[in-house]
């Protein structure tokens, strides 16, 4: 391989950088500060983007310094190589669909989650199911095209855009897993819960500067970098934005600040990742996130292991107390700890506690391989996640908006992407184990909100590999073995049973 042939394929990608970094901020206004009016207008733009980004990528000439490329490797350093291997992975996902597709898609989805919006809160299913129904049958022609190309199921293909190598053959072990083992420890957690005294609610209200200022400290105390990202409200929080300008977002509820302030503080996990990618090829495929399982287990690390622990609730418990004028035992920190760590099923998603909430991946999991393999019709969603609610949970779904309707995902076109979280959970207790081993004051200095040490070992360890290594590769050199489900199950019976 010449030389020549990897500078022409970096320029190539970092201008393929900057149109995703400008995309990803229009998508952020989007879902924030965007005016109704917009929204069609605004599907063009990042279609076009999305579509000038696929050109590039898939040219002939990209497609012959790919070949070039990979004849002789040698002269490149070790992240060049790797680097080599991300654009190769880039460019067989992205040559496989059709630009005319990309365009169909995008479009498609960005309808689709704005009618989802209007939808959603007047849990109206019949007003989003025609454009849901478009969207689903572009991903899975999506999923085909990748399919066919790269030797992959349709699902497996969705699943390899958002967590590289990750196939349904490695999930489904692990989530039954899962299944055979969480409704027993569900119902003994519970049991132990309810014999002791039960946690006092905090009594509101919580007006919602006074949750922002908190949660602005709390950013501050895990280390975000306010020169480089900031926190706005959004119907579905989430982590966006561009290189070096990370957006996230919560949304507030007078009535409960404690949901906010862990909204913030999971994603400011995922902030925190991403600000600390390598600073050198932060604009090459190798700089990226390694896929949204490890994203995840960032953004869970910091919310569930961290900040959901005793440790920490003993710093935010007086914050809280002082922020909001409590008085009593209420916002003792030994209260505010059984809160966060009360375990009882709920309908919402984004709301669950850590040991309900494989429940609801699990339920969504089987729906979006069953709607992507043709199994399951738009027009029987409903009925399909009601009863998956009340098989998993026991729980009847009183209305679509507390069902089938409260993600975004899947208008948004994001099939694929619901496993992630548990598999992120899953790889979150294993970092966070392996860290706690590494420097066994973590715990003790998250009692002083001192993410200091913790932040640096995520740094060195996760954040700035980038895509450096493989997933497996990555939890092997930093946690001793692959994914697996054993520290997450020894982490719940430890935090909920007081085992081990």
């Amino acid at each position: 391989m010449t030389t020549n042939a990897y500078q022409s394929l970096a320029s190539r990608f970092a201008r393929i950088g900057a149109i995703d970094d400008a995309a990803g901020i229009l998508g952020w206004d989007a879902q924030t500060f965007m005016p109704d009016g917009a929204a069609e207008g605004r599907a063009e733009q990042l279609a076009q983007l999305r579509v000038i980004a696929h050109e590039i990528l898939t040219a002939a000439e990209t497609g012959d310094l790919i070949a070039e490329a990979s004849d002789d490797e040698t002269g490149l350093g070790t992240w060049e190589r790797a680097n080599l291997r991300e654009m190769r992975r880039a460019y067989h996902h992205a040559s496989a669909v059709p630009g005319d597709l990309v365009a169909a898609s995008s479009k498609a989805s960005s309808h689709s989650e704005m009618v989802w919006r209007e939808a959603r809160a007047g849990s109206d299913f019949a007003m989003l199911a025609p454009h849901l129904a478009e969207t689903l049958r572009l991903q899975r022609e999506v999923g085909e095209a990748k399919g066919a190309a790269l030797g992959l199921t349709p699902y497996d293909a969705l699943l390899d855009g958002y967590d590289p190598g990750m196939r349904q053959a490695a999930i489904d072990p692990l989530f039954a897993e899962l299944r055979a083992i969480l409704p027993g420890l569900i119902d003994v957690i519970r049991d132990r819960q309810a014999s002791l005294p039960a946690p006092i609610p905090l009594p509101g209200p919580f007006p919602v500067e006074a949750q922002k200022a908190l949660g602005l400290t709390l950013m501050r105390a895990a280390g975000f970098d306010f020169q480089r990202g900031r926190l706005d409200i959004s119907l579905h929080p989430f982590c966006g934005g561009a290189t070096n300008d990370v957006r996230i977002t919560t949304r507030y509820d007078e009535t409960d600040a404690t949901r906010a302030l862990m909204g913030v503080l999971h994603e400011t996990g995922h902030a925190l990742y991403e600000q600390g990618r390598p600073a050198t090829w932060l604009h090459q495929p190798v700089g990226n996130a390694r896929g949204m399982s490890l994203h995840e287990s960032q953004s869970l690390l910091i919310e569930m292991q961290a900040c959901r622990s005793a440790e920490f609730c003993a710093y935010l418990a007086p914050r809280l107390r002082e922020a909001f004028g409590g008085q009593g035992s209420a916002w003792d920190a030994d209260n505010l700890h059984r809160l966060y760590t009360r375990v009882e099923p709920g309908l919402i998603r984004v709301d669950a506690d850590e040991v309900t909430y494989p429940a609801h991946i699990l339920l969504r999991y089987d729906l979006e391989t069953a709607m992507i393999a043709g199994d399951l019709a738009i027009t029987d969603l409903p009925g399909a996640f009601n009863e998956g609610m009340r098989s998993l949970l026991g729980l009847a779904v009183p209305s679509d908006r507390l069902g089938c309707l409260q993600d975004i995902h899947w208008p948004g076109g994001s099939f694929g992407y619901f496993p992630t979280y548990t598999l992120g959970a899953m790889a979150a207790a294993q970092f966070f184990r392996a860290a706690c081993e590494d420097l066994p004051g973590i715990q003790a200095d998250l009692a002083e909100g001192d993410f200091t040490a913790m932040r640096g070992w995520l740094g060195e360890n996760v954040h700035g590999r980038g895509s450096f290594l493989e997933t497996d590769e990555l939890l092997v050199a930093t946690t001793g073995k692959p994914l697996g489900a054993e520290d997450y199950m020894r982490h719940l019976r430890h935090r909920y049973l007081g085992e081990g």
